[in-house]
This record gives structure tokens, C-alpha cells and sequence, in this order.
């Protein structure tokens, strides 16, 4: 279980190491069992997803990775 502040900082962490990889659309804190995780969306499929190697865990906050269309803004 991880609170708030702990999810703030290991989204921090989990950025900076996902940085630059192609196919990585969005990093995000979403509420998880009886905390928070993270939630890492990636254009593409399952197969892509698991080729970025996205950790399952951060400093002991887990790490969720769903799989999403092209991201635009709205206007």
C-alpha cells in the first residue's frame, strides 16, 4: 500500500526513467487496493507494452501499464 506522497515520488523516479521511449503517452497516479499506484498508458498493443520493460514496481508503489490509442488534445 502506498500513500499519495509516495506515489508523487516514485512517478518522479519512474518519468525520468521512462523518458524518451518511444510509445509511452502518459504517466499518471490512480487510486490501487488500499493506495495509490501508478498507471503508465502506451500506444499500441500487449506486445509492445511489455517490450518498453516498464517496472512492475517503484519503490514499492506498483506500476500499471494499459495499452491506448494515439492521445490528442482536445479542443
Amino acid at each position: 500500500m502506498a500513500d499519495l506522497d509516495q506515489a508523487r515520488r516514485a512517478k518522479e523516479e519512474l518519468k525520468a526513467a521512462l523518458a524518451g521511449r518511444a510509445g509511452v503517452s502518459g504517466i499518471g497516479i490512480a487510486p490501487d487496493d488500499d493506495g495509490y499506484g501508478l498507471l503508465v498508458r502506451v500506444r499500441g498493443d500487449a506486445v509492445t507494452a511489455r517490450r518498453l520493460d516498464v517496472p512492475t514496481h517503484v519503490h514499492g508503489v506498483a506500476v500499471h501499464v494499459r495499452t491506448t490509442g494515439p492521445v490528442t488534445a482536445q479542443r
